[in-house]
């Protein structure tokens, strides 16, 4: 039940926002003529942990083999995800399949958000030790390597769609390197496209809740967008950051 209407409220979220955002959209920093950082809405810099309000089963305990409940994908999908077997050993070069930017967010684990510079957005995530860049204005040319993180353009949507805070950051990332949508085995291919929404809401006392509505779009290995909302309680310091290797298996 609690998936279903964390769902349905990020579906409706998502529809609200219309079409997928550019770095040149509404809102943005070339918009303003402003940089990233001086037209920023809000402020999501900080210390932030997971709070695990659905999905439990999928997120904090290794799911059984074939199952992908919730997961639209195709019947090349359907047949990718039952390859994978729980005794299969990934090399090293592909420990961090699960860990991708289709699926990092899910993570249970910490964030740390700084401002590289006036124009990139560093979220740092202590599982797996990755790091996703969101950079404003300009769209940067694609590496010539796909990455677990690809390459990400942000931009602000001033609509008001964050609760009480005026604003929102989109960012849609591409250039991936084929992995995980969960630990056992359901995949997302080179091709997705992942459109992420950080948003902001208060909390009693004076705490706040970072919410990231993902989208997931991949033409080979789904039948339509993968839509999940992950929530995170801001905290006052680092001290408990704890940065892991990536593992496929618990």
């Amino acid at each position: 039940m609690k998936r279903t209407i964390a769902v349905a409220a990020a579906v409706a979220l998502v529809m609200a926002r219309g079409a997928a955002p550019t770095a040149q959209g509404r809102g943005g920093a070339a918009a303003t003529g402003q940089t990233g950082k001086a037209s920023a809405p809000l402020d999501l810099t900080g210390y932030w942990v997971s709070v695990i309000s659905e999905d439990w089963r999928y997120r904090m305990v290794m799911p059984l083999k074939g199952d992908f409940k919730g997961v639209p994908l195709t019947p090349d999908g359907v047949r990718v995800a039952n390859m994978w077997t729980p005794a299969t050993a990934e090399p090293p070069a592909e420990q961090c399949k699960p860990y991708g930017a289709p699926a990092i967010m899910r993570i249970p684990g910490r964030l740390h958000i700084t401002w590289q510079d006036d124009n990139t957005l560093r979220l740092e995530i202590d599982a797996g030790t990755q790091t996703r860049l969101f950079r404003f204005g300009a769209v940067p040319a694609a590496s010539a390597e796909p990455s677990w993180q690809g390459t990400s353009v942000a931009r602000w949507d001033r609509g008001g769609r964050g609760p009480g805070t005026g604003g929102s950051l989109a960012v849609v990332t591409t250039n991936l390197r084929s992995g995980y949508l969960r630990r056992n085995g359901v995949p997302y291919s080179e091709n997705a496209r992942v459109t992420d929404y950080f948003d902001l809401s208060p909390l009693p006392g004076n705490g706040q809740l970072l919410i990231v509505t993902t989208v997931v779009d991949d033409p080979r290995y789904l039948r339509g967008p993968y839509i999940v909302s992950s929530h995170f309680k801001k905290e006052t310091d680092g001290s408990r950051w704890d940065p892991t290797p990536c593992t496929t298996t618990w």
